[in-house]
């Protein structure tokens, strides 16, 4: 599951508690997305205050339910490899760094702030990028040397589009491929997006894919779909 909400608003330490308290405990995992004060006002830009208070804000609860950590950059916002490298070398690499980051935080989390994690895990981290700016080498090659992965973003053709792979994990989002977050997928579609998997997945990668198609609805039944594809099933 990806959490939207750590995007727009800073959350407290029992509303993870109760996402893990919720979920099952066999293999289930949570995408964590950055908040948009960092990405979009910062710019990733003397963002340690905010970092602390991101991480602070209950992050460190998910223990063995922390997923990859999902950075999405503003489609105005254009490549800069001095502010990009910087911005990735700070980004904590497992939970011990994560309650060091945690520890940065400052007072606007009123309801309660954790800087002790609920367990010992390794953080991998994603950026997804829409300006055109981003896709070439130099970029890829930034995300290779801090072993962060390149958001294959499928955007109806709003965006520009890559599949290019950087880290030892490979993280997809479907927004839809004809209408942006509208659009359901077709049979053939999500044929086309199994066998990318089995491709990365063979590989030796882990995948993570997640469906943003929202606006109708259409998202947990394309998940569903994908996921029977993938595990063979005809239905």
């Amino acid at each position: 599951m990806e959490l939207n909400g750590t995007f727009y608003s800073l959350k407290s330490p029992a509303v993870f508690e109760r996402w893990v308290s919720e979920t099952p405990d066999d293999g289930f995992v949570f995408a964590i997305k950055g908040g948009r004060f960092i990405t979009h006002n910062l710019k990733l830009r003397n963002a340690e205050t905010a970092m602390g208070n991101f991480f602070a804000s209950g992050v460190l609860a998910l223990g063995r339910k922390t997923g990859p950590f999902l950075w999405q950059l503003p489609a105005t916002y254009r490549f800069d490899a001095e502010r990009l490298d910087s911005f990735m070398a700070t980004l904590p690499r497992d939970s011990a760094e994560g309650e060091a980051v945690a520890r940065a935080h400052d007072g606007r989390l009123r309801r309660g702030a954790l800087v002790e994690a609920a367990a010992a895990v390794p953080f991998r981290h994603a950026f997804e990028v829409r300006h055109e700016s981003y896709f070439h080498e130099e970029f890829y090659e930034i995300l290779r040397r801090h072993r962060c992965a390149f958001v294959v973003a499928d955007t109806a053709g709003k965006f520009p589009y890559a599949e290019e792979v950087t880290a030892d994990f490979v993280y997809v989002r479907l927004h839809g491929s004809r209408q942006l977050y509208a659009s359901s997928y077709t049979d053939e579609e999500l044929a086309e997006w199994a066998a990318k998997l089995d491709r990365w997945r063979s590989a030796g990668r882990d995948v993570y894919v997640y469906f943003d198609n929202d606006m109708k609805t259409h998202a947990p039944f394309d998940a569903e779909r994908l996921v029977r594809r993938v595990r063979g099933e005809r239905r």
